[in-house]
């Protein structure tokens, strides 16, 4: 059984975005791909990994990989705060479901777009590489940057995605899976 907001979207025509701040930019992902947001926690530091990987977290006795995509975009180091969180999103690395933690410098709020709200990347001019970006979300006076999550949490142009085989988790329940 599919949730409601995916049903709900191919009827309207319309998809749930949550958004949130890295730096002085609002970001922006699928909330069908969102499972919860917790306080930014212990982060296990794990060796050998690229520098934007931070480590693990324990999530109920769960080992979750999580990344800054702050510094994955080469955008400069900023301090934690009481605002700092953990966006936990599903992504399928193989055919494997895998949950990911994306540090976010503050929760924004949850927006409805169509198609006619979202425009194309331009060229140039956005603070992270293009092909991270899904598009551009036409919010007021301003634009969100939506992520395309695979390409965003991919450790190199192989987009080889960042969650080492030994975090990917093959026994979710059928509806916890992605």
């Amino acid at each position: 059984m599919e949730p409601a907001t995916d049903a709900a979207a191919r009827t309207t025509g319309t998809q749930q975005y949550l958004l949130f701040r890295l730096l002085d930019e609002e970001y922006g992902v699928e909330i069908s791909r969102v499972r919860e947001i917790v306080p930014f926690g212990a982060v296990t530091r794990v060796p050998k990994r690229e520098p934007w990987v931070l480590g693990v977290m324990n999530l109920r006795g769960r080992v979750v990989p999580v990344v800054d995509l702050a510094v994955k975009f080469d955008r400069p180091e900023r301090p934690l705060t009481g605002r700092t969180c953990i966006v936990l999103v599903d992504l399928v690395v193989g055919d494997q479901p895998c949950l990911v933690g994306v540090v976010a410098d503050a929760m924004s709020r949850v927006v409805t777009l169509g198609q006619n709200d979202i425009d194309a990347p331009p060229p140039f001019g956005t603070p992270i590489g293009l092909e991270y970006l899904a598009g551009l979300a036409r919010l007021d006076d301003r634009f969100a940057l939506l992520l395309d999550l695979d390409r965003a949490l991919a450790s190199d142009a192989r987009s080889e995605a960042v969650v080492p085989q030994e975090f990917v988790v093959t026994d979710l329940p059928e509806a916890e899976r992605p």
